[in-house]
């Protein structure tokens, strides 16, 4: 692996021993900590996260044991659950009690990590990813996710998907801003002779920089300036092509795709690409080659999107996330959830029924959920429809033969090569009401149709054949995306990058149920007397044991105090039932 560190080998992190700086707290403060989302976050989140997945990650020669590997993935978990940047982390771990309990550390004086450690911690996660294709930290939330649904019973056959837009932490450039600061950028990083041989091409643009430079602009020049930009990109690639140690640089990387992107070359000729041939893919900024674009619903994003599916089911006490996915935001929400599916369907067997909205229909979608015999149901049809109602159904005899049903009709479809066609009676269309608007009618009876367009159909009537209470449940999602977004300010992600984005969404899917299980602890009175350290009944047996024991100890000691009492008064001839101290014992 390019990064390992042969000088860290992997060790597991050892339970804190019987003292810690807790038994230095008087008693109602040792209260408040059991109770807090801190100690609770020890025993839900860092006492499960499993450190033998991260092996890999480390040398297996005897050196330098890792940092706890459980107390830096929790320390990136807290990090999105408290909304904290790296710096305000760093503190919290050094000087917050409550952090120290929620990381599992004894010592109050404990620092387990530096920011450095952390910073080649997720470095190291990253080179595993490319090299194996496997994200620990989603492995990580996947494993507690079906812990946490297990043992709260939550029931996963319903379940329901949205996303949301995360704009990369970027500054917006223009067409010209964008090339002109790509090619500063790549002078940063050429040797002396070449920055000496281009720099006749560069010169204009590094004297004063990027914005200095475009605002002296008039409007009549830029497209004239966008024709000397392709020249100077023409000279410039073909001079430093030529060097192969550039060629690992991300500056040249970022310049040769910009080249290509912005520019077509015929016979040493450049000129620039027409604006409608710009793709949403192409580079949006040197400082995040993996940002795109897009706009939706009006919002402009430079960035990614977040997929969240959860569970659904009314009877649920709690509702848990189940799936996130993290990709470019030009990627359509119906071929995320088409790639998605078969992952939901591996982690939770038992789905049978997925809301989403309109826009994740699709052919492709609807073959994988027939498939996978989960049911599609959608609050808002997608694709086109005829303007009279109609209904398609596969009948029971044979699954190549299906009945087509409009308002006044219903006719059984013959196949042809490639489609089903059915032909509706005439006498009845005439006689229809409807058929001013009817395009069967138009088409003299015939309708064509193929298997997709009765998935289709199907999907977008699936909604109307669940029970009513059951067809308002997928705006609820929207509150998931919203926790998602108001750990992005304004939109905007803390951070760029495919990768650190995901690691973004699944520290924050992971912060997200731990904060719906704890809400449904404490709603629930569960904080105080119960121990989440230990199985629920052995815990309950542990606390009527206890309270057992304290009644007994009462009246034991109610009985000495009564015998001496009594033996005491009656050496003084003093009748001991008339005191009122035996008065009050008895």
């Amino acid at each position: 692996m390019k990064r390992k560190n042969t000088y860290n080998m992997f060790k597991t992190n050892n339970q804190p021993g019987l003292f810690s700086f807790e038994d230095e707290l008087n008693k109602r403060q040792r209260d408040l900590l059991k109770s807090s989302k801190e100690k609770w976050f020890y025993h839900l989140i860092l006492r499960n996260i499993n450190e033998m997945d991260f092996r890999a990650l480390y040398s297996d020669k005897a050196s330098r044991p890792n940092a706890p590997v459980n107390i830096l993935v929790s320390a990136l978990i807290l990090k999105e659950f408290k909304g904290l940047s790296y710096d305000e982390l760093m503190e919290s771990v050094m000087f917050d009690l409550r952090f120290k309990t929620a990381l599992g550390l004894s010592d109050i004086g404990e620092v387990p990590f530096s920011r450095a450690t952390l910073f080649n911690f997720q470095n190291r996660i990253l080179d595993y990813q490319h090299q194996t294709g496997l994200n620990l930290i989603e492995r990580v939330f996947d494993n507690l996710s079906a812990e946490q649904i297990k043992k709260l019973s939550v029931k996963a056959d319903i379940q329901r998907s949205d996303s949301t837009l995360v704009c990369s932490n970027i500054k917006k450039y223009s067409r010209l801003q964008l090339l002109i600061e790509v090619l500063t950028r790549l002078d940063r990083i050429l040797e002396e002779e070449d920055r000496q041989f281009i720099a006749e091409q560069l010169q204009p643009y590094l004297k004063n920089g990027t914005d200095k430079y475009i605002y002296g602009l008039k409007a009549s020049q830029l497209p004239h300036e966008l024709e000397n930009l392709g020249k100077v990109y023409y000279r410039v690639f073909e001079w430093i092509s030529r060097k192969e140690q550039y060629h690992d640089k991300q500056e040249f990387i970022n310049f040769s795709r910009a080249y290509r992107e912005h520019f077509v070359v015929v016979e040493s000729d450049v000129s620039p690409k027409p604006t409608e041939e710009l793709t949403s893919s192409m580079l949006q900024s040197p400082d995040d080659p993996d940002a795109t674009y897009r706009q939706k619903n009006g919002q402009h994003s430079k960035g990614f999107t977040i997929n969240g599916t959860e569970t659904a089911n009314p009877e649920n006490p709690v509702q848990l996330i189940t799936d996130i996915s993290v990709n470019p935001n030009n990627i359509d929400d119906s071929q995320i959830l088409n790639d998605r599916v078969d992952k939901i369907k591996e982690k939770t067997p038992e789905i049978n029924e997925m809301h989403t909205d309109g826009g994740y229909g699709s052919q492709e979608s609807d073959k994988k959920f027939e498939e996978l015999e989960i049911t599609h149901i959608t609050t808002a049809v997608r694709g086109r429809e005829s303007e009279i109602e109609k209904k398609i159904e596969r009948t029971s005899q044979s699954p190549e033969e299906y009945t087509v049903e409009c308002p006044f009709q219903k006719v059984q479809s013959s196949p042809t090569k490639k489609r089903h066609k059915v032909r509706f009676d005439m006498n009845i269309c005439r006689k229809c009401p409807l058929n001013d608007r009817c395009q069967i009618f138009k088409n003299k009876g015939r309708y064509y149709f193929t298997h997709e367009d009765y998935l289709q159909n199907r999907r977008n009537r699936n909604i109307m054949n669940i029970p009513e209470e059951r067809r308002k449940i997928r705006p609820n999602v929207e509150a998931l995306m919203n926790e998602f977004k108001i750990r992005t300010p304004g939109g905007k992600l803390k951070i760029r990058g495919l990768f650190k984005a995901t690691l973004f969404a699944f520290n924050s899917g992971i912060a997200i149920n731990f904060g719906r299980i704890y809400r449904f602890i404490a709603q629930n009175g569960l904080t105080n007397g119960f121990d989440p350290s230990i199985p629920a009944v052995l815990s309950n047996i542990m606390l009527k044991m206890t309270r057992l024991l304290q009644k007994s100890a009462i009246i034991v000691r109610n009985f000495f105090v009564r015998w001496f009492c009594l033996e005491y008064f009656y050496s003084k001839g003093v009748p001991w039932l008339n005191m009122p101290m035996m008065q009050t014992l008895n």
